[in-house]
């Protein structure tokens, strides 16, 4: 793979790592019986992702899973994609499981008590690193919780945590479908556009959105679409948490390198 950049003496100490940060497991009841812990990380090993952040609907009790399946290849990172009050999607990730967990405990405050229905929304299951099947989660996980996205945003922040508006170009559960456009002064740290994204409109966003890094993710909820194609490459000095929050950042010379170079 070729990159459209010329690395300065600084960044020539650092290493492309390919990232997906945006997957669902068995858990979100949209997702396909296919996303078990082992055939998810096979399919990432299989495609050369370095990193993965599983990224539940409202809930984290699947990262354990993938990240005892993984062992360390990729690297799995912890994270939740929160429906907010206003119904728009934001992908908070965390340095490690206990933060998250901490996080999920507070997001379930105002979670509603609605019960799925899987014969209409789907199973959402827990599952162990080999696809035993612990339990079934009972609360409907694809709802909106009681907290506003600024809420939301601000309590991952207060948490270390990564705050990514997901699939801008949505025309549903994105936040310049639902508020409109998004305010300079938001407290994200990225904006992730879908893989199905034209250029042309990308390159709309980024001239409306300047000041904002943006990523690509699968957002996968079947394994055809966890591929490299719909990942973004860093440039890291490692695979690691700490490294995709400075990339996405653009602070000592990390950064992303591909598709939109921030």
């Amino acid at each position: 793979m070729k990159w459209d950049c010329v690395l300065d003496k600084e960044e020539s100490s650092l290493t492309p790592y390919c990232a997906d940060i945006h997957i669902h497991t068995v858990l979100s009841p949209c997702g396909e019986l296919e996303m078990g812990a082992p055939d998810i990380v096979l399919k990432a090993r299989q495609e050369g992702l370095n990193i993965i952040a599983i990224t539940d609907h409202n809930s984290a009790l699947n990262f354990p899973a993938v990240f005892k399946a993984a062992a360390g290849n990729p690297v799995v990172i912890p994270g939740i994609e929160v429906q907010t009050a206003e119904d728009i999607h934001v992908v908070t990730l965390f340095k490690d499981y206990n933060t998250i967990s901490d996080f999920q405990l507070w997001l379930w405050q105002r979670m509603p008590g609605v019960q799925n229905r899987p014969e209409v929304f789907g199973d959402q299951l827990v599952i162990s690193d080999k696809n035993d099947i612990l339990c079934e989660e009972e609360i409907l996980l694809i709802q909106g919780v009681g907290y506003s996205v600024d809420e939301v945003a601000i309590e991952a922040k207060r948490r270390g945590g990564l705050v990514i508006l997901a699939h801008i170009d949505r025309p549903s559960f994105s936040y310049p479908a639902v508020l409109g456009p998004i305010p300079s002064n938001f407290p994200a740290d990225a904006l992730e556009v879908s893989w199905r994204c034209f250029p042309e409109e990308v390159e709309a966003l980024q001239v409306r959105y300047p000041e904002w890094t943006f990523i690509r993710s699968s957002d996968s909820h079947w394994l055809k679409s966890l591929c490299i194609e719909n990942s973004s490459t860093f440039l890291l000095a490692e695979p690691s948490f700490d490294e995709l929050a400075k990339a996405i950042r653009k602070e000592d010379g990390r950064k992303v390198l591909a598709p939109w170079p921030n």
